[in-house]
């Protein structure tokens, strides 16, 4: 584990801050809510939705602490530092309304057994926010099918600590390999910054039919049934 802690740790600190708003839009309206955090990174997101009212405890949980980031916020209500491919949740069955899942699953060696662990902890009707990237994203086929080059980074989809590679048909399966998961939203972003405006504008103009190219992740929020 030390290995794979220190590859985090070596990160800039940018990887890990900034809250999620795109994932926090998709929570249900309840301010009485459990929120659960795989991922915490810096812990923004946790800030925002305890700071906005928008869940009444916040727990996070990531593989490594992060001095001087809201990882330590007294908004926070528990913060635990744990290795999901090799720990277990220390929470009981269905105790969380929501868990968030942000560009966490890819890292894993086994999401599978990821997803698994997070349904569980999750009550019956409530929802896991899960976001992946695309390795269907055009800029990523460029860059094999033109470069000849699956050279890592430090961030993105090509992440040097990105450890299984997903498409948007692998995503859907992975959240339905558990059979009480039901997938409410699918959400493409096409992508973050200046590049955002012309992706959206391609996929207009093509009628969506290209979408899959022009997407760098998608999010979803998904429904934990009863069966």
């Amino acid at each position: 584990m030390k290995m794979k802690t220190e590859t985090y740790q070596n990160k800039e600190l940018a990887y890990f801050t900034n809250p999620r708003l795109d994932l926090i839009s998709l929570l249900p309206e309840n301010p009485q809510q459990k929120v659960l955090e795989i991922g915490m990174g810096g812990g923004d997101t946790l800030v925002h939705i305890k700071q906005h009212r928008l869940a009444s405890e916040v727990v996070g949980i990531d593989l490594v602490e992060l001095p001087n980031t809201n990882q330590q916020n007294a908004l926070i209500n528990q913060v635990h530092y744990i290795d999901l491919d090799k720990e277990e949740l220390p929470y009981d069955a269905g105790y969380f309304d929501v868990v968030i899942a942000g560009d966490v699953l890819e890292h894993l060696i086994d999401p599978w057994e990821a997803v698994k662990k997070l349904t569980s902890v999750v009550k019956v009707n409530g929802c896991l926010l899960i976001s992946l990237p695309n390795i269907r994203d055009m800029y990523a086929l460029y860059s094999l099918f033109f470069k000849g080059s699956f050279a890592y980074t430090n961030r993105g989809i090509f992440d040097k600590t990105h450890m299984r590679f997903f498409c948007k048909k692998d995503m859907i399966a992975l959240i339905e390999s558990e059979k009480n998961l039901k997938i409410e939203v699918i959400m493409p972003i096409q992508n973050f910054g200046d590049k955002n405006f012309k992706r959206k504008l391609f996929n207009k103009f093509t009628l969506s039919m290209l979408e899959e190219f022009t997407t760098a992740q998608y999010l979803f929020k998904v429904i934990k049934t009863a069966y």
